[in-house]
């Protein structure tokens, strides 16, 4: 289906996707980065179109995906280092408990690993719910969803995640 009019597409969806890619990165320029990164992977698989009416779904999920991919790089970029007396003070004030904040990190990578082992959909909603911390209505618009879609599958996610939870407690 190559017959497809990339600049009509492009004036068509710029605005979902820009709104898209704003509402996860929080970033004008990033998100402009997105929409166009979005639109260079679209044109690199249009082949893989199958149907022209579900164009604006597709773009609308490789435009959440690239900007939640350009948000993960951006937070393994923002390590800035700090004087070691500035670091220790900062420790003081802020009466970190070293041991504490590696459970939590512990716990939050279980928490990730177990969202991996659920399906596509349920990943995407708690994803954009957990990671970016968007309401179901802007989840519902990012995916292209109905807002009772979306909260039923996040009840669904996180009740499969609290059985993943269970088995693994009791194993």
């Amino acid at each position: 289906m190559s017959t497809i009019n990339f600049s009509e597409v492009y004036c068509m969806y710029y605005k979902r996707l820009f709104h898209i890619s704003y509402s996860i990165t929080r970033d004008i320029y990033i998100a402009e980065d997105v929409v166009h990164e979005t639109f260079i992977k679209a044109l690199k698989k249009v082949e893989t179109i199958e149907e022209e009416s579900k164009i604006g779904a597709w773009l609308s999920m490789i435009a959440t995906r690239t900007a939640i991919d350009f948000v993960r790089r951006e937070r393994k970029k923002k390590g800035i280092p700090m004087e070691q007396n500035m670091l220790e003070s900062l420790g003081k004030e802020m009466k970190q408990n070293v041991e504490e904040e590696a459970e939590v990190e512990m716990l939050v990578e279980q928490v990730n690993i177990a969202i991996k082992s659920l399906t596509f959909e349920y990943q995407d909603v708690l994803m954009l719910k957990l990671g970016h911390g968007l309401k179901e209505n802007e989840i519902a618009h990012v995916l292209n969803l109905k807002p009772s879609t979306v909260k039923t599958r996040i009840y669904r996610a996180r009740k499969q995640l609290k059985q993943l939870f269970l088995v693994h407690i009791s194993a």
